[in-house]
């Protein structure tokens, strides 16, 4: 390993250790420093090929990513997701592509949409940061993560379209279509088939060191195995890390709890350290600026800069407009044919609902208009909240990644100088919107007084619905079994069974009155069989536990359940389960 590499490592973490103690933005403050620090004449210039950067960082970042988004609330948002991972690189692309070939005729359209798409996708980590410090609303950072989950595969797409014309191949737009359709069917299919297996391993190891290791490693299988069939391998980590994270409350919750903190540090870790790179390329950029081209290199550095942040305002507000408009028209299609089924269930124009219809109700959910235009409208974004999208746009570590690999996209097609020039602009954009949006993003949130009180009130409501609930489905759990004990134990083994299930139906307000229970029936000797033991207590306790986290999964499949608001009971469950199994843990110490 280079030592110089685990200098920065060690550096960088140092740095964000301080800026999280602070309470400051970390992504920025490395970045800062590390520029600060590339200007002492001592400190060696750090490079990296770009396609081993990428390699390196994205799969573990995306997969992680991936783990903490909502799978129902990505699903409901993608119409604002598909537009802003796909569409707003494309428009972003061109605009830049234009702007470049203006100013700098010599890069050639092909050049100058190359460098629109390096420049295209935004890296939501410093605008996830700071939203999760100041309560943004879950559909704002919902959009905000699943863009960034998407709009690395549409840039690396654009760019090997783009750097395949710069180098003299004959591409045409059904070609560019085509790479683009195949990168996301393969990538999709690559990644689902290694969630699966990987659910799979998760749900028959019992062993969460084993399970943690595995889920480190397979993101980097993944991510290659679909780059090297012609899939997208950022696709493949995204669709790997969705379809696990949906099901993660099926496995082991000692798995569950551990992975948690493991994928914070590999986040911290990643993070600390590609902010530090792009700092440290500052004397790079500036070799650049000595030379006598550099008075077209400030210009066409700062006119991309301009681009990237008015094109982005531009094309939320306006591909939201057209969005509300198209599932306005939607609806009103759907609404006529739920009236022509009421009317006359055989109606040829209900055909189309008479199967979305079925497929919900094999959800068990009620099909009502209402229930259509949950299903079907995406998330409304407030005016404030879309101006919080619009400044979202920090750059990150994949722009001057692919900048960084130019000359193996391009080989000699593209001069030297150009290359030289296109790492300068991809440095200014990516730190000047870090700087600039992501100082500026948390005043801008505060004054535009976005925030989540409403989605507090929901969750509230919604916690206390499943709480109830949840005490409905553990008094039916239990009155099954205690037929089952009264038949095994008898009139006494009944006793103990009504103490322990009363224990259990008050363990949120007493944890301990469960494992007092257990202990009364600590040292009864085998032979006496009328009288259940220690271990059956545990499996009666597990048992319960068990069926709440189920009637959990099934509202959440259902739609009545929130994925956020869910995985905080099933927090609380899972706590519970360990309180359970540190009491085995200490008898079985005491008695060894």
């Amino acid at each position: 390993m280079n030592p110089e590499i685990f200098y920065v490592l060690v550096g960088a973490l140092a740095v964000g250790a301080f800026a999280r103690w602070r309470g400051w933005p970390a992504p920025l403050v490395i970045t800062v420093a590390a520029a600060l620090l590339s200007l002492i004449p001592a400190i060696p210039t750090l490079d990296i090929d770009g396609h081993l950067l990428l390699n390196l960082t994205l799969p573990p970042l995306l997969y992680s990513a991936a783990l903490e988004v909502s799978f129902v609330g990505f699903r409901r948002s993608m119409p604002h997701i598909r537009r802003l991972g796909v569409g707003l690189v494309l428009f972003t692309a061109l605009a830049v592509g234009l702007v470049a070939w203006w100013i700098m005729p010599e890069l050639t359209l092909a050049g100058g949409l190359l460098l629109g798409a390096i420049v295209g996708p935004p890296d939501a980590v410093s605008a996830a940061a700071v939203g999760r410090k100041l309560g943004l609303p879950r559909r704002v950072m919902t959009v905000l993560s699943g863009e960034s989950l998407i709009n690395d595969a549409t840039s690396l797409t654009l760019v090997r379209v783009f750097a395949a014309i710069v180098a003299g191949a004959t591409v045409t737009v059904w070609d560019g279509i085509w790479a683009f359709a195949v990168a996301v069917v393969v990538g999709v299919a690559v990644g689902l088939a290694f969630g699966m297996v990987l659910h799979f391993l998760r749900t028959r190891f019992d062993d969460p060191v084993v399970v943690s290791t595995a889920g480190l490693l397979v993101p980097f299988g993944a991510y290659a195995i679909a780059e090297h069939i012609g899939g997208s391998g950022v696709l493949a980590v995204v669709a790997m890390g969705l379809h696990v994270g949906y099901h993660a409350p099926r496995t082991n919750y000692t798995t569950r709890q551990q992975e948690r903190p493991l994928w914070l540090s590999v986040d911290f870790l990643l993070e600390s350290f590609v902010f530090a790179y792009i700092g440290l390329q500052l004397p790079r950029v500036l070799r650049e600026l000595g030379t006598e081209s550099a008075g077209v290199t400030i210009a066409l550095a700062l006119a991309v800069f301009a681009v990237v942040l008015l094109m982005r305002p531009l094309f939320v507000y306006g591909s939201y407009a057209w969005g509300r408009m198209w599932q306005g028209m939607k609806i009103m299609r759907w609404k006529h044919a739920l009236e022509a089924f009421r009317a006359n269930p055989d109606d040829p124009r209900a055909a189309a609902f008479r199967k979305r219809r079925a497929a919900l109700e094999r959800r068990g959910i009620e099909v009502t208009e209402r229930s259509l235009r949950q299903r079907m409208l995406e998330p409304v974004l407030s005016v404030q909240e879309r101006a919080v999208v619009s400044w979202a746009g920090m750059r990150g570590v994949v722009t001057l990644a692919m900048a960084a690999a130019l000359p193996d996209l391009t080989g000699e097609a593209m001069p030297e100088s150009h290359v030289q020039k296109l790492v300068v602009v991809a440095f200014v954009v990516t730190v000047g919107t870090l700087l600039l949006q992501g100082l500026t993003l948390a005043p801008l949130i505060k004054r535009l007084g976005v925030g989540a009180s409403d989605e507090h009130t929901a969750d509230a409501r919604q916690i206390r619905a499943m709480q109830a609930r949840s005490q409905e489905v553990g008094k039916a759990y239990l009155r099954a079994k205690r037929a089952e004990w009264k038949e095994r134990f008898g009139p006494d083994g009944a006793d103990m069974f009504d103490r322990m299930a009363q224990s259990l139906l008050r363990v949120e307000r007493d944890t301990d009155r469960a494992g007092q229970v257990m202990e009364q029936s600590d040292g009864v000797p085998l032979a006496d069989a009328a009288r259940p033991g220690y271990d059956d207590l545990t499996e009666l306790s597990k048992g319960w536990l068990a069926a709440r986290r189920a009637m959990l999964i099934e509202e959440r499949d259902r739609g009545n359940l929130g994925e956020e608001v869910m995985r905080e009971l099933m927090a609380a469950i899972d706590a519970e389960e360990l309180a359970v199994d540190a009491r085995g843990a200490v008898r079985d110490a005491g008695r060894a």
